[in-house]
């Protein structure tokens, strides 16, 4: 970034800041939501539930019936959440959503943007079954995922459950997804009925749903419009695993996401787009493989098939005026991307989950989002963690974004703003590289010289434009960099 397109960003966030200041001041309330009518939004995703965690249970579940599943858990005398490294067992499955349910409030629905089974799934079924079964793998998966379901809807009663499906989200294993397939046709009335309740288009839903893993969901009530890609055919690993498959299904969803835009555009509907890989670079692989010492990157890998995210990317700007804002999951941590940018300015907020699952050296955790109970404008998000080093770990609040980036603004213009100030302001970017892991640093792999690697990964989606913003971050690119001792 130039130094006249910088004093360029920066004003106009000033000028932005300035107008709602003014805006908000005229009004009877605040922007962030402290005195108007409010709503939670709860946001949860990456359960990764592993029914494995106690092999003694093994044989139990395998020739019991799902309803009596969670019976069979509780006399495990694993009553505790694994730690670091290990996937959600069933006491974190349950403490994960009873604290969800303890936020959930009024809230008019649920997202969870994928990732019910847990990572090797089949390989870890074979080992404990003594054989390849194909068959006794695929019952085994319906049954965990129908287990899932049923666990949320226990707590969760009329509330819609909004979904994507995960890369480990199906039988055949991680990115295997077959368009078409057994586990979509097996899943999609399932998910339907138990989880969306039925808030979707039934014609619509059971032609996208069983052939590529993509659907609209419409809740009573709704004020925005649901658009729930499969993403997982648009991912480079998926294409390098199925070679000859994926293309024709891939290309179809992307027809279907344009016509689905226009249509809501032309109904004067907003969108809300939810999908499970987020657009943009890999930010850890790029910095394992292609970073240097100095901190150099000599390539970078994006999450999606090249093709499919400049098209998406064609798409997103087309209908921006549509698309309010981008859920997305995957990465397991706590981090936001900018989907556009027009003039050097980023724009258009993909807010990232965390995960529940630790399996990444993470703490477990789920975003509860504040947001305006007449027009679903999003206003602030709190982070709720479960910190596995202590003593007794459970859910609780971690930290409010509006406090700790000292903001009053709504949450998409914070967001934007704060892209630019990560790279100069010290406590901003402290509590960026901090709360990463959700809490566990620990694990938390961000230094001084792989930070704009990071910082560059929130604005800067085209692959070529990331690597020039990593590699002239320390020359005046983006700002004289901040150094500090990252033991948050």
């Amino acid at each position: 970034m130039t130094l006249g397109k910088k004093r360029r960003s920066h004003i106009f966030f000033l000028l932005v800041a300035i107008a709602l200041a003014f805006v908000t001041g005229c009004g009877d309330s605040s922007s962030n939501g402290s005195t108007r009518g409010t709503v939670p939004l709860v946001i949860i995703s990456d359960i990764h539930f592993t029914p494995f965690y106690d092999p003694g249970l093994f044989d139990d579940l395998v020739n019991s019936p799902v309803e009596q599943w969670a019976s069979i858990f509780q006399t495990s005398s694993i009553t505790e959440p694994l730690l670091w490294g290990n996937e959600s067992n069933y006491p974190l499955l349950t403490r994960a959503l009873d604290s969800a349910l303890m936020e959930i409030g009024s809230s008019p629905v649920l997202l969870f943007p994928g990732d019910i089974l847990a990572h090797k799934f089949p390989e870890k079924f074979f080992d404990l079954y003594g054989k390849e079964d194909e068959e006794a793998l695929r019952s085994f998966v319906y049954k965990t995922v129908v287990f899932f379901a049923s666990q949320v809807r226990e707590r969760f009663g009329d509330l819609p459950v909004i979904f994507t499906l995960g890369n480990n989200d199906s039988y055949a294993g991680d990115y295997k997804i077959v368009p078409g397939g057994k586990f979509l046709a097996d899943t999609a009335e399932e998910f339907y009925s138990t989880l969306l309740l039925g808030g979707a288009d039934s014609e619509d839903f059971f032609k996208t749903y069983p052939a590529g893993g993509y659907y609209v969901a419409d809740p009573p009530g709704s004020k925005a419009l649901f658009v729930c890609l499969n993403s997982i055919l648009f991912s480079r690993h998926r294409i390098e695993n199925n070679a000859d498959e994926g293309d024709d299904i891939a290309l179809k969803q992307l027809d279907w996401l344009e016509l689905t835009l226009a249509e809501a555009g032309s109904a004067g509907k907003k969108v809300w787009l939810i999908t499970h890989i987020p657009p943009g670079v890999d930010i850890f692989g790029t910095v394992s493989t292609y970073m240097d010492k100095s901190g150099y990157i000599s390539n970078a890998d994006s999450f999606w098939k090249e093709e499919y995210h400049e098209l998406f990317l064609e798409i997103c700007k087309r209908y921006e005026h549509v698309i309010e804002v981008v859920f997305s999951a995957h990465t397991h941590m706590d981090e936001y991307k900018l989907l556009l940018e027009n003039d050097s300015i980023a724009y258009k907020a993909t807010i990232t989950v965390p995960s529940v699952s630790p399996i990444f050296g993470n703490d477990p955790a789920f975003r509860v989002v504040t947001m305006d109970r007449e027009n679903w404008e999003l206003l602030d998000y709190r982070s709720v963690a479960c910190h596995l080093g202590s003593a007794s770990p459970e859910f609780s609040n971690y930290y409010v974004f509006s406090e700790a980036y000292i903001t009053e603004m709504p949450l998409e213009l914070s967001l934007t703003s704060l892209f630019p100030k990560l790279a100069t302001d010290v406590l901003s970017q402290q509590n960026y590289r901090g709360f990463y892991y959700s809490g566990h640093n620990a694990a938390n792999n961000i230094d001084d010289t792989n930070w704009p690697a990071y910082w560059c990964g929130i604005g800067k989606m085209v692959k070529d434009e990331y690597i020039e913003c990593v590699n002239s971050y320390r020359s005046g690119g983006a700002s004289t960099p901040i150094i500090f001792d990252n033991s948050y």
